[in-house]
């Protein structure tokens, strides 16, 4: 059973994620936060599989309490509810070590499927939130920065290069693995090859570092 924490300051949205969660089987909601320090909190109090948290909270926003929860917890994954124009947060969330990202209005389905992607330890980006993000980025993004990333990438064989190409458009081992006609057991073996090759601490960061250097747009 995977075990979930909802935190966010808006009792509307705790109650909407709650009732989503509570239709599969496999999860189980053992409590909510309504700011970061009690999120912490109620993580380092009991065994907590996913966090849910906001960014914009009262008493401790969502990144001090991100980075509160990797350096006491740091069995704990944490997924980031976040809203269009927040694209700075995020980012800096990422850096933080966060398991992703997903819209605070994502539809149920994809909920579920990415609160079971982080507690598997199989980072989840949402496709849409990924695309605001990196359009974003975009606009900003500097030649000796993106040259920089293709840099990188030279140390990745031509397989590698295609499966952090799809983590870059927000897949997870699964789908990768469809797409490549290959196992999921082997997408995960390709995926922990490219982030010692590139020196990354999750997949989201590797992803980003792909987007960068313009692989898969």
């Amino acid at each position: 059973m995977i075990k979930v924490l909802v935190t966010d300051d808006e009792p509307l949205i705790r109650a909407g994620i709650r009732m989503i969660l509570a239709s599969a089987d496999d999860i189980d909601v053992v409590g909510e936060a309504a700011n970061g320090r009690e999120a912490v909190q109620r993580a380092q109090a009991g065994r907590v599989d996913v966090v849910l948290l906001d960014l914009q909270m009262p008493v401790m926003d969502g990144l001090t309490a991100l980075a509160e929860l990797r350096r006491t917890v740091p069995e704990t994954n944490v997924l980031v509810l976040t809203t269009f124009g927040e694209q700075q947060n995020v980012l800096r969330s990422l850096a933080e070590g966060s398991a992703g990202f997903l819209l605070k209005d994502s539809a149920p389905a994809e909920l579920i499927g990415a609160v079971r992607a982080a507690a598997a330890g199989d980072a989840y980006l949402s496709p849409a939130a990924t695309r605001h993000v990196v359009n974003s980025l975009a606009s900003g993004r500097n030649v000796l920065r993106a040259e920089q990333a293709r840099r990188r990438l030279e140390a990745l064989s031509a397989r590698e290069g295609e499966v952090l190409a799809l983590l870059g458009e927000g897949l997870s081992n699964a789908d990768a693995g469809q797409r490549l006609h290959m196992s999921e057991a082997t997408v995960k073996t390709y995926v922990s090859r490219i982030l010692a090759k590139l020196g990354c601490e999750n997949r989201v960061q590797a992803a980003l570092l792909a987007r960068d250097a313009g692989l898969g747009v």
